[in-house]
């Protein structure tokens, strides 16, 4: 009798430990649940003029969807781009968002990203299938890499030497920021491709673009290069600085006042200027391509709906949405640009929330249409 109620009792522990640790492992799953995406950014910097509009967009497109992010900055640093994946992906996000540097790197980050399951997109960037075939082949096969959000690079470096050739440039320099960046090459090749149109429009009256100098992506380097690129080439009646986040822009204007030659060397860029309405009304600036900053949070939300199980991936192809350039060449430009981009974001809580529920195809809509009447026509 005693063996009995021994077993019997026995019996009753099991069961009640089967139990109580059933009920555990149910309330670590609601947990679980419960627990907030975690989207990780990986951006050159976070702090710059660029950068830092990013990360406003950014941060409310997470707080409208109760989404947590985390940023790493690389500073378009190979070996820190990489990282920034690992990083990312041990810090246990569920998707990453990327702004690389080389194509070279999505290679690692591809990798890592599908090792770890965890969804990934560039912003700013795309894979080339032509320069970058194995990357652009890797990209495709892994169902984790979403897609890419990018602008038209060349279109966008022909329209700027076209503003240079028709304010009577003739003579122009050109300023990068890193050697064999994605973007800066596809810049690069516009530039080349409007000078040529130019050329053999008017064959009497040539234009002549320098080869680059690469002034990094802060502004005390920035400043040097475009000093030095001045000293060597006296002549010169136009500076592009192709970008790098405005640093670099900030830092090259700041060495032509020095030198005494605001308003005598026309200047050129992408990425808006905090101060741009006054670098224009004052000279410092002829013309910007700009107001891009959107960019990423349409990859934010390519990653969130995948994550979702919105969108499904493929192991043969991913998304793609092209991004539109904004263009100002006068402090009005500005002013009406200032009004729905810098003073407020082009979307609101409500309009974030609703573009989370777009299909993809109506997202790539709702990026090729973002200008300032597009907000003025919200905001009616």
């Amino acid at each position: 009798m005693k063996k009995f109620v021994s077993i019997l009792l026995s019996l009753v522990l099991a069961c009640s430990f089967i139990f109580a640790n059933g009920q555990s492992e149910k309330g670590k799953s609601a947990a679980a649940s419960k627990k907030k995406l975690l989207i990780g950014v990986s951006i050159w910097s976070s702090t710059d003029t660029l950068g830092s509009q990013c990360k406003r967009i950014l941060d409310a497109a997470a707080k409208a969807m109760d989404v947590d992010i985390m940023y790493v900055d690389q500073g378009h640093i190979s070996e820190q781009v990489t990282a920034s994946a690992d990083t990312l992906c041990a810090a246990g996000c569920d998707g990453i968002i990327i702004c690389n540097s080389a194509s070279a790197e999505m290679t690692s980050v591809i990798n890592t990203c599908t090792k770890n399951k965890v969804y990934c997109a560039q912003f700013f960037r795309i894979i080339n299938q032509k320069s970058n075939p194995n990357e652009y082949a890797l990209a495709c096969k892994s169902p984790y890499y979403v897609g890419a959000v990018h602008e038209n690079e060349v279109d966008n470096g022909k329209n700027l030497v076209t503003i240079l050739c028709n304010k009577g440039c003739r003579k122009i320099a050109l300023e990068g920021w890193e050697a064999g960046d994605a973007t800066f090459l596809l810049r690069w090749e516009g530039y080349k491709a409007g000078i040529d149109a130019w050329n053999n429009a008017h064959p009497g009256d040539k234009a002549v673009l320098l080869d680059p100098q690469y002034g990094g992506t802060t502004s005390d380097t920035g400043r040097a290069t475009a000093e030095a690129i001045i000293n060597a080439n006296r002549s010169i009646d136009a500076l592009i600085v192709a970008g790098g986040g405005g640093d670099t822009l900030v830092g090259a204007l700041a060495a032509i006042d020095s030198m005494g030659l605001k308003g005598k060397i026309q200047v050129v860029s992408t990425d808006f200027l905090a101060d741009l309405d006054k670098q224009l009304a004052t000279g410092g600036m002829s013309a910007e391509s700009g107001g891009h900053y959107c960019d990423p949070l349409f990859a934010f939300m390519l990653v969130y709906n995948a994550i979702k199980g919105k969108y499904q991936t493929s192991t043969t192809s991913f998304y793609e949405i092209t991004f539109p350039y904004l263009y100002v060449a006068s402090s009005a430009d500005y002013t009406a640009y200032a009004k729905y981009f810098v003073n407020d974001l082009p979307y609101n809580a409500d309009e974030l929330r609703a573009m989370a529920n777009l299909s993809e195809g109506d997202l790539t809509k709702a990026a090729a249409v973002l200008s300032i009447q597009d907000v003025m026509n919200r905001r009616k």
